[in-house]
C-alpha cells in the first residue's frame, strides 16, 4: 500500500455535505414518478414502500458512516471493500456504484427536456424517431445535450462551485416540497384516500405492491453515498462526516413518504388516474389543485428542474471520484486519475460521464425506466458489499479507530446485509415484484463486460499494481482529523437528531 498526500483542495462545509446528499436523493423523481408509484403500491402502500426501502438505506447508511469516518478518503466503497475483501471484491463494489451513479446522470438527462415539454408546450419540434413509442425530436434532444455539457463543465470548474450551486437549488426543491405538504394538510382531505389506500384486494397482493415499490425506492435514496465519495474534500471532522451521512437519509425518507401523501390528500383516484394520463406530473397537478391556481403547479416543476440538476450535479462529483480512486489503483486506465491542473477535480473521469448523459436522451424516455432498475440493482448490489464490508472489518480489525462507532454493531450490519441482499434478490427473481426486464439486463450485463475488459487489460498492464490502494493518510492522522474551522451548532443539532433516532430504534 503506497501513501501519498492528497491533491485535492478541502472546499466542502458541512452545510455542504448535507446539501450535496439530501439534495441528490429527493431531485426530480418526487415529481414525475408519485403517480406511478401510487398507481403500484396506493397512497399509503407506496408511502410504506418508501418508508421500508428507507429502513434498509439507514441500516445501509450506518455502516457507511461508521467506514467513512474511519476511512476518509476519496473513493468510498472502494476503500472499504478494498480493506476488506481485497482488490477483486473492492472492483466488483466499485464498478457497481459507478453504475448507479451514471444511471441516474443519464435518467435527469431524459428528464430535463420532458420537463421543459410540460412548461412549454410548443417545445417539441423537429420530430427525429421514435424509440419504445416515445417519440424523440430535435429540440428535446439539444436541450439535453446542451445542459449535460454545463453541468459537466461546472464539475470541472471546481468543487466549491458545484456545492455553492446545489445549496441554492436544493433549497428552491426543499421550499416547493414543504408548500405541497402544507397545502395538502390544510385543503386536501382523507376522503381522497377512499379506494387507493393500498392496490390489491388481499394482504398478500398488498404485501407485494409494497415490496414493489420498496424495491425501486433505493434509486431515488442514492446520494447519501456521494459524501464518502469526496471524503478527502471534506473540511469537516470524520465523525461528523458520519452523522450527517446519516441525517440525510432520514430527512430523504420523511420526504418522499410526506410528498405521497400529500398527492393522495389532493387528488383522489380518477384524478390521479386522469393525471397520469394527461401529463405524467401528479405531483404538480396536486400543487395546483391543492392552491386551487395553475400556476402553483408550475412551481412544483421549477423546483422539479431544480431537482434534476442537484441529483446530476451530486452523481457527477461521486461517479467522478469512484473512477478516479479505481484509476488510481491501477484498476481502469490510469488516465481516469488526471486531476485538472487549477481545479484539481478529474476531469478525465468527468468528461466520460459527460459524454455518457449527453448520449443518453437519443435512446428516448423509455431509458428512464430501464437505467433507473438497472442502476438500482447495481446501487443494492454495492450496498450489500459495503454492508458485509462493515462486518468484516468489526472481525478482523477490531482495533481499527472509528470516530464514529455504530452500536449494537452485528445487529445493524446483519440487518444491513439482509436488507440490502434481498433486494438484490427481488431484481433477480422473475415475478418478485421488481425483477428486471431483459433491456435492463442488458445494460446491467454490458456494464458488466466493460467492466470485465477493464480488469483483465489493466491487470496484464500493471501486473502487480493492479489494486494497490494508495493510503493518502493513516489511521491515526484519520482519527485525529480536525478541519481548520467548524460550526458547533450545527453540529450539536445534528448530534441531537441522530442520537434522538437512534434511542429510538
Amino acid at each position: 500500500m503506497n501513501k501519498k498526500e492528497s491533491e485535492f483542495n478541502k472546499v466542502f462545509s458541512a452545510w455542504d455535505i448535507l446539501v450535496i446528499a439530501f439534495g441528490a436523493m429527493i431531485g426530480w423523481g418526487w415529481v414525475v414518478s408519485t403517480g406511478n408509484w401510487i398507481e403500484k403500491g396506493g397512497v399509503l402502500g407506496a408511502a410504506l414502500g418508501f418508508c421500508l426501502g428507507g429502513v434498509m438505506i439507514f441500516f445501509v447508511g450506518l455502516t457507511y458512516a461508521e467506514l467513512t469516518a474511519a476511512m476518509p478518503q476519496c473513493g468510498g466503497e472502494h476503500v472499504f471493500s478494498h480493506r476488506a475483501m481485497g482488490p477483486t471484491g473492492s472492483f466488483i463494489c466499485t464498478w457497481a456504484i459507478v453504475l448507479g451513479y451514471v444511471s441516474v446522470a443519464c435518467f435527469e438527462a431524459c428528464a430535463f427536456p420532458t420537463i421543459i415539454t410540460y412548461l412549454w408546450p410548443g417545445f417539441l419540434k423537429g420530430y427525429l424517431y421514435t424509440v419504445a413509442g416515445f417519440d424523440v425530436y430535435a429540440s428535446w434532444l439539444a436541450v439535453a445535450i446542451i445542459v449535460a455539457f454545463l453541468i459537466m463543465l461546472i464539475n470541472i470548474m471546481g468543487a466549491k462551485t458545484a456545492a455553492i450551486l446545489q445549496t441554492v437549488l436544493t433549497c428552491i426543491i426543499g421550499g416547493a416540497g414543504i408548500l405541497l405538504i402544507v397545502a395538502s394538510v390544510i385543503n386536501g382531505t382523507v376522503d381522497n384516500l377512499d379506494g387507493q389506500m393500498f392496490v390489491g384486494n388481499t394482504a398478500g397482493l398488498n404485501i407485494k405492491a409494497i415490496l414493489g415499490v420498496a424495491a425501486m425506492s433505493p434509486f431515488y435514496f442514492i446520494g447519501f453515498d456521494v459524501i464518502p465519495q469526496a471524503a478527502e474534500e471534506i473540511n469537516v471532522p470524520p465523525k461528523k462526516i458520519g452523522k450527517m451521512l446519516i441525517l440525510s437519509v432520514i430527512l430523504a425518507v420523511v420526504f418522499y413518504a410526506l410528498v405521497i401523501i400529500a398527492v393522495g390528500l389532493v387528488l383522489d383516484s380518477g384524478a390521479i388516474i386522469k393525471s397520469q394520463e394527461a401529463t405524467g406530473l401528479v405531483t404538480a397537478d396536486a400543487m395546483g389543485t391543492a392552491f386551487g391556481m395553475k400556476i402553483m403547479a408550475k412551481v412544483v416543476i421549477v423546483g422539479g428542474m431544480c431537482g434534476i440538476i442537484t441529483s446530476w450535479n451530486s452523481f457527477l462529483i461521486g461517479g467522478s471520484r469512484a473512477m478516479y480512486s479505481m484509476a488510481e489503483s491501477y484498476m481502469i486506465p490510469k488516465t481516469f486519475a488526471k486531476l485538472h491542473p487549477k481545479h484539481k477535480t478529474p476531469i478525465n473521469a468527468l468528461i466520460l460521464i459527460g459524454v455518457l448523459t449527453m448520449l443518453a436522451p437519443f435512446a428516448g424516455r423509455q431509458l428512464l425506466v430501464w437505467i433507473s432498475d438497472a442502476g438500482n440493482f447495481a446501487c443494492c448490489l454495492a450496498y450489500c458489499m459495503v454492508a458485509v464490508s462493515f462486518m468484516i472489518l468489526r472481525k478482523k480489525e477490531p482495533d481499527m479507530p472509528r470516530q464514529y462507532k455504530v452500536p449494537a454493531y452485528k445487529f445493524f450490519g446483519t440487518m444491513a446485509v439482509i436488507m440490502s441482499g434481498f433486494m438484490v434478490c427481488m431484481y433477480c427473481i422473475p415475478g418478485s415484484g421488481g425483477s428486471l426486464i431483459l433491456p435492463e439486463w442488458g445494460m446491467v450485463g454490458a456494464w458488466s463486460l466493460l467492466g470485465v475488459v477493464f480488469y483483465v487489460v489493466c491487470k496484464r498492464k500493471y501486473k502487480e499494481s493492479f489494486g494497490d490502494l494508495v493510503e493518502l493518510i493513516s489511521d491515526e492522522d484519520a482519527a485525529t482529523l480536525m478541519p481548520e474551522a467548524d460550526d458547533e451548532e450545527l453540529d450539536k443539532v445534528i448530534d441531537a437528531a441522530i442520537d434522538r433516532v437512534l434511542a429510538s430504534i
